[in-house]
């Protein structure tokens, strides 16, 4: 009987219906995308933070619970697809989050938090709800508040939600879901397998967004070139993702439940926020570089292309540092150098930027071998046995 009841509770792989779920999160990073683009400068940079800062910690929520109770049911998949439909009104209401679509995203996001924390009811869990409800409840709280106010209380409450939710748990482990995270049954595969796929995605975006704004009214030898390029550039990234994966879930493997819930919590919550932001500044970057191959510019533009870069790798080094695989200075360091290419986009050319911007990675990529055996696959069950 414990042994159907684990079974029924554990997730062996990614279902279709979270790869739906994932397809429509996705738009929250096409949105802040266009959000920086649109307000290129430090106010368009806090505003990005804020919001993804917010959703993404609700979706890692999602992530685990989908890993501890698989949507297998019917009752599940609905509850799941109005978690969406939360995710959706918020993505939507991003372009004015802090102004006049506010109080939608307030809505959506109580529709997230709510739809949450009861489908983890539902699982051998339940007593970590009574840890991170209280913590995401009042976040959506203040979130509501701030969509009936204007001006500068309305970042005052957005700052207060995040801190709430992401950081006062820490503070405060004796009353939160920290004290019980060896409750949590982590199925490395499923985790990996899941933030993979919405790398991929994410990714995939990005190459979706650059071509449809690539200006066909005016190609130039320049201009093909650069589309080329801003492709290859994703894709470089995908190869230093997955270069990590199969190492990634081998530590997970290893640890015993309670050290595995805390790396995975740091691997996908934290370092990944990082990925996930510098994802949402190289294609800002990217954008720009295809529009003006042929001329500089200028540092906002230029600065985003690198410094997404530089933090997707930073991300890629922290990951490396928590499970202990492979050398996380050379992805340091690599971040180092491609912000040191900044003034080339911003004086240069954009073109020349984005050519030294993908060597420096791929040189990474050889030096490190990865470009010898590619990317390196999850653990399967079958090999660990």
């Amino acid at each position: 009987m414990g042994s159907a009841r684990r079974d029924a509770d554990t997730a062996e792989r990614v279902t279709p219906v979270e790869i739906f779920f994932d397809v429509v999160f996705v738009l929250t990073i096409t949105q802040l995308a266009d959000l920086l683009e649109d307000h290129l400068d430090w106010t368009g940079v806090g505003s990005t933070i804020l919001i993804l800062g917010l959703l993404w910690y609700l979706y890692s929520g999602y992530a685990w619970l989908s890993n501890h109770v698989p949507p297998r049911r019917p009752a599940g998949k609905l509850l799941l697809f109005a978690g969406m439909a939360g995710f959706l009104l918020t993505a939507v209401a991003i372009p004015d989050a802090f102004t006049g679509s506010g109080l939608l995203f307030a809505i959506g996001y109580l529709v997230v938090v709510t739809v949450h924390t009861t489908l983890f009811t539902r699982s051998t869990a339940r007593a970590t709800v009574r840890g991170f409800a209280p913590y995401n409840l009042a976040a959506a709280l203040l979130v509501l508040a701030a969509g009936l106010l204007s001006g500068p209380a309305v970042y005052v409450l957005w700052a207060a939600a995040i801190f709430v939710q992401s950081m006062l748990p820490y503070l405060l482990p004796s009353h939160s879901w920290l004290r019980v995270a060896a409750s949590f049954r982590v199925v490395p595969a499923h985790l990996v397998e899941r933030h993979g796929l919405l790398v991929i995605v994410a990714l995939g975006e990005t190459v979706v967004t650059i071509g449809m704004g690539a200006p066909l009214n005016h190609l130039t030898p320049t201009t093909v070139g650069a589309i080329v390029l801003a492709l290859a550039l994703p894709a470089a990234l995908w190869w230093t993702y997955f270069a990590e994966t199969g190492a990634t879930q081998a530590a997970l493997d290893r640890a015993d439940r309670a050290a595995r819930s805390r790396m995975s919590a740091h691997v996908y919550s934290l370092a990944h926020f990082a990925l996930l932001l510098g994802i949402i500044a190289t294609a800002t970057g990217l954008h720009a570089t295809v529009a003006h191959p042929d001329a500089p510019t200028g540092w906002p533009a230029a600065l985003a292309l690198s410094g997404g870069v530089a933090l997707f790798l930073v991300g890629i080094a922290d990951i490396r540092r928590v499970v202990r695989h492979g050398r996380p200075a050379s992805r340091l360091v690599t971040a180092a150098l491609v912000l040191a290419t900044v003034p080339i986009g911003a004086y240069v050319s954009t073109f020349l930027h984005l050519v030294v911007v993908i060597a420096s990675v791929t040189a990474m990529l050889v030096v490190d071998g990865h470009r010898a055996r590619g990317p390196t696959r999850p653990v399967s069950r079958a090999a660990r046995t």
